[in-house]
Order: C-alpha cells, then sequence, then structure tokens
C-alpha cells in the first residue's frame, strides 16, 4: 500500500502548488450518480449517519455535502494516511467540516462520529464505496489462496445498522487507445449480478431489492432503485457499461 501514500502525497504538493484536487475515481459522472440515489433513497433529511471507504480525496462525500447533506454526519475512512491528509486540506479550503480519518477497514472499525453511540449491530445508516472493494480485490492473497476481499462483505455488514444502505461502485472495462482504436480490457471482473451474490447472503443479511417503510401508505415499499444505470458503451457487438453500482439494505433479526 506504500504506493497508495505516494500517489496522495504527490497530489497534496499539487494541491498546495496549484490547487489541483486530485483524481475522480470513475469520473465526475460517477460521483453525480451516486448522490443522485442518495438523495432519492437516503435523503439528507433523513441526517443519516454516512461513511464512506477509501474516500481517497473526499470528493464523493464533498458533493454529499453540497447537495445538503450535515457535514456532522459525514466520515471518510482511508488505509492511506496521505489520502486522509489531502481530504483533510481539501475541507479546509472548501469550509466543509467532514471527518476523514485513517482506517485499515478490514481490521478496524471506523470512528465515531460525537452523535454516535456504539450498537452491537451497526450503526451507520450509509456506506459507500466507490472503487474501494476493486482495489482490495487486487490485493494479495494469503497462504490459503483466499483474497482479502473475501472479509470484506462481512466487515461491511458489522458497521450498517439494520435498515441501513450499502452502495457500492464497481469498475468493469477500462477502455485505452491501442493503434488509434479505443480497447476495452477488463479491469474487475464484478458485473451486478457478481455483486449480488458476493453481497447478498445469509451472513451479511443484505437485500439486493431493499424494502423502507412508508408513513403515508402505511405498508412496505420495495424499491426498484437497487442499481444505478451508468453510460454505456459498445464493443464487439456487445453493449455494457464502465462501471457498475448497486445498492443493499440490512435486514434484521426476526
Amino acid at each position: 500500500m506504500w504506493g497508495w501514500d505516494g500517489v496522495y502525497a504527490e497530489e497534496l504538493d499539487n494541491f498546495e502548488e496549484i490547487g489541483d484536487e486530485g483524481e475522480i475515481w470513475f469520473g465526475e459522472e460517477s460521483v453525480e450518480r451516486m448522490v443522485e440515489w442518495a438523495v432519492e433513497n437516503a435523503p439528507s433529511s433523513s441526517m443519516p449517519s454516512t461513511v464512506e471507504i477509501g474516500s481517497g480525496n473526499g470528493t464523493l462525500l464533498f458533493a454529499l455535502a453540497e447537495a445538503g447533506y450535515a457535514t456532522s454526519h459525514l466520515c471518510g475512512i482511508d488505509y492511506s494516511a496521505g489520502a486522509v491528509k489531502l481530504a483533510k486540506s481539501i475541507a479546509v479550503t472548501r469550509e466543509k467540516d467532514v471527518t476523514f480519518d485513517t482506517c485499515d477497514f478490514l481490521q478496524d472499525d471506523p470512528p465515531l462520529l460525537p452523535h454516535m453511540t456504539p450498537k452491537p449491530d451497526g450503526v451507520w445508516d450509509l456506506v459507500l464505496d466507490k472503487g474501494t472493494f476493486d482495489a482490495i480485490a487486487l490485493g494479495e492473497k494469503d497462504e490459503n489462496g483466499n483474497s482479502p476481499a473475501a472479509k470484506y462483505p462481512g466487515r461491511v455488514a458489522q458497521i450498517l445498522k439494520p435498515g441501513g444502505c450499502f452502495l457500492i461502485t464497481c469498475m468493469l472495462l477500462v477502455m485505452s487507445e491501442s493503434r488509434g482504436l479505443m480497447v476495452a480490457r477488463v479491469a474487475c471482473n464484478f458485473t451486478d449480478q457478481e455483486l449480488q451474490a458476493i453481497f447478498s447472503t445469509r451472513e451479511t443479511r443484505f437485500m439486493y431489492q431493499y424494502v423502507s417503510y412508508s408513513e403515508i401508505s402505511g405498508r412496505y415499499l420495495t424499491h426498484s432503485s437497487s442499481r444505478i444505470e451508468h453510460p454505456t458503451f459498445e464493443f464487439g457487438g456487445k453493449k455494457g457499461s464502465i462501471v457498475a453500482s448497486v445498492a443493499f439494505q440490512k435486514i434484521g433479526l426476526t
């Protein structure tokens, strides 16, 4: 992970010198679509306690703050101390009091915000991931051949409260240029169907088609927005998305 600190150290230097906030993983449109989903399904009026796993330079959380989410309820964690330092510097410039903290998520829980109290079955209303599961899946396997990503779904389930939502965006394809042509290259093979199989299990208690209670109708509603539609491309006669975003809701114990 030393490489990430080096990347963010360089981005911090650029930010301090010319005000460049650094790269936006998956582009601005993916951020906009995740924010749109949050606004529709976990609105700022409900004051959701929100944590982003692998927050990098904080772009997604700053976008939520701009959309009206209380900064006192926003937290970003990252394995890289350099990323956290960059995000904190940007927060000062933007005057957004978002919490950022260095955290090895596979081992440690995110810090509780001042308004939060520990609970045995999770404390966060909304957990976000934009590319972090991808990065962890590319990590070195252990002596038994297990990917570090195997721990990830269970860790998310531990911190998400019943009724809370988990929104994840993964890269499907990277488009690169070769001899003047755009070539599609597989980056991480997590389609939305594969993400469902990985995260929606008996152990996590994650539902892909999540539900909520409507006080107006007095009944539970099943949402259809468990998947974010992203721009598509056509390659080799087939059509598909470059990134996949899916949402899950954690159900309570019965």
